[in-house]
C-alpha cells in the first residue's frame, strides 16, 4: 500500500509525499522526478534527513546519492520496483561521505551503474570504500532515456570532490552538500570542507545555472536559487 500525504514543502504550495516507512519518503517534485528523502541518528547531530533524487524514465530510474546504509537503501530499490514499477539502472554519487554513496556496495551487487567525479574515486580507494564505475573529470553530460543529465565539479566547498547534478530541460539542479537550506544556520559537517574554496564555487555555480527553478541541498527543504546566494553567505559569516 503506498501512503499518500500532502504537505507543504519549501517552494511548492502542495507536495505529495508518498510514504515508505518512518525512515523513507519520496517527496514529488516534478512529472517523474522525486526527492528521497532519508532519516539517520548521529551522537551529535541526532535525528536528521538527507536528501538524493530519483529520475524515472521509460521504467528505469536514475539515483542521485543513496541513503546513509545498505539497508535503507535496498528498502528504497524494491519499494520502486515493487509500488511503481521502476527499476534502478544508474547511480550518480555526489562526494565520497556516507550519506551519498552509503548504499553503493548493494547497487552495485545489484548490476546498478554508478557514476563519479574521478577525485571521488580517489577517495573511495583510500578509504577503501565501493569506488564509482564510471569516471569523470569537470563536467559529464549523459542521457537517460530521453532526459539529458549533467554532472559537474566546480571546484571544493562541503568536501574536495563534491558534485552538482543538473536536469537542465526540468531546470532543477541537485547541489548536494555543497548547497545549504534555507533553514539552515551554519555550514553543519566540516570535518573534509574546502573552507577557503567553499563561496567562490557556488559562485560558479550560480554563474552557470541562474535560471534554475529548484535547489535541492544534501540537507533539509528544497528552495529556489536563492539557496546559493544563502550558502556564500553562511560560508562568508564563518570565515570571518
Amino acid at each position: 500500500m503506498v501512503v499518500i500525504f500532502l504537505i507543504t514543502y519549501a517552494v511548492y504550495t502542495q507536495a505529495q509525499v508518498l510514504v515508505i516507512d518512518d525512515d523513507i519518503h519520496m517527496v514529488h517534485l516534478q512529472d517523474s522526478v522525486f526527492v528521497h528523502v532519508t532519516w539517520d541518528n548521529d551522537e551529535t547531530f541526532g535525528r536528521f534527513s538527507s536528501n538524493g533524487m530519483i529520475l524515472i524514465r521509460s521504467g528505469q530510474a536514475l539515483m542521485i546519492d543513496t541513503p546513509m546504509d545498505e539497508e535503507k537503501t535496498q528498502r528504497l530499490v524494491v519499494w520502486l520496483k515493487d509500488k511503481l514499477s521502476v527499476k534502478v539502472t544508474r547511480v550518480i554519487i555526489g562526494h565520497f561521505h556516507d550519506d551519498c554513496l552509503g548504499g553503493l556496495g548493494y547497487l552495485h551487487r545489484k548490476g546498478v551503474i554508478s557514476v563519479g567525479n574521478r577525485l571521488t574515486a580517489i577517495k573511495c580507494r583510500e578509504l577503501q570504500l565501493p569506488v564509482p564505475i564510471i569516471q569523470f573529470n569537470g563536467i559529464l553530460n549523459f542521457d537517460f532515456n530521453g532526459e539529458p543529465v549533467e554532472c559537474r565539479y566546480f571546484g571544493g566547498g562541503h568536501t574536495s570532490d563534491n558534485i552538482t547534478v543538473c536536469l537542465p530541460n526540468r531546470k532543477i539542479l541537485f547541489g548536494g552538500c555543497l548547497i545549504k537550506s534555507a533553514g539552515s544556520t551554519g555550514l553543519g559537517n566540516l570535518s573534509d570542507a574546502v573552507l577557503d574554496e567553499w563561496d567562490y564555487t557556488v559562485r560558479k555555480l550560480m554563474e552557470s545555472y541562474n535560471e534554475v527553478n529548484y535547489v535541492i541541498p544534501g540537507h533539509g527543504e528544497t528552495g529556489s536559487i536563492d539557496l546559493l546566494e544563502h550558502t556564500i553567505r553562511l560560508v562568508e559569516a564563518h570565515n570571518k
